[in-house]
């Protein structure tokens, strides 16, 4: 048998090709490709990303205590406007509590002086010997009213000025002028007027003169019963009159 001997040529083409190989896959097994870029870009997001929870961290916890002051200051407004409400309401009470003693004090002043009128009057005692009396078919207070009106139209000034429920009582400044139509020229007088309230809404008028003629000098003369009289009728002709006017009715 023969052995077959190795050609060198195709033997030197193995060893190179083996060697190519080796060397691919060292190649292929040894080198890896160069990430440095990526971890570097990653950190700079991971950082960004830090400072941003970080950012948005403080915005929250800047946020509560902002909140915790706005709802602090709503409850002091809120307390505020409570007081504010209070103090109003309680002087409000106060005002009606001072406007209602006033009223009372008015009211206890009125009676008082009602009272006292009503005293007054019922102390008074008006002479009426000699005085002429008449019936009117009106209630006192119209008459008292017409009563003022008369004397202050005849130039008469009223000195005391008694009313009351039941009776009132006028007396006048004695009058020296140039009357207008109770008396004439040269006479002076002064008038004490007396009502009375009768059943039926009636007035009982009472009108008494102390009348005088005056001459030369001041001399007082003497003055008769009836130009009294007669001067006491007249005022009361004027009352009665008035008080039959449209406008009394």
């Amino acid at each position: 048998m023969k052995t077959r001997a190795t050609h060198p040529r195709t033997s030197g083409r193995t060893v190179r090709l083996a060697l190519i190989g080796a060397a691919t896959l060292l190649a292929l097994t040894g080198c890896k490709p160069d990430d440095s870029p990526l971890k570097a870009e990653n950190e700079t997001l991971r950082k960004q990303l830090a400072r941003q929870e970080s950012l948005v961290t403080s915005l929250q916890d800047g946020n509560k205590v902002m909140q915790q002051q706005i709802d602090l200051l709503n409850q002091e407004i809120r307390d505020a406007k409570k007081a504010t409400e209070s103090a109003k309401a309680e002087a409000k009470a106060a005002a009606e509590q001072l406007d209602n003693q006033v009223i009372q004090a008015r009211k206890l002043t009125a009676d008082i002086k009602k009272t006292a009128l009503e005293q007054a009057a019922q102390s008074i005692h008006v002479e009426s010997k000699g005085a002429q009396v008449e019936d009117l078919p009106r209630p006192l207070s119209a008459v008292a009213k017409t009563v003022e009106e008369a004397l202050a139209r005849n130039g008469y000034q009223v000195r005391v000025s008694i009313k009351a429920d039941q009776k009132a009582v006028f007396v006048t400044e004695r009058k020296v002028s140039n009357p207008v139509s109770l008396e004439v020229a040269g006479f002076r007088n002064q008038y004490t007027v007396a009502l009375q309230a009768q059943p039926a809404n009636v007035t009982r008028l009472s009108v008494k003169a102390e009348f005088e003629k005056l001459a030369q000098g001041g001399r007082i003369l003497n003055v008769s019963p009836e130009e009294t009289a007669e001067i006491e009728r007249r005022l009361i002709g004027e009352i009665s009159k008035a008080l039959a006017a449209p406008s009394k009715t």
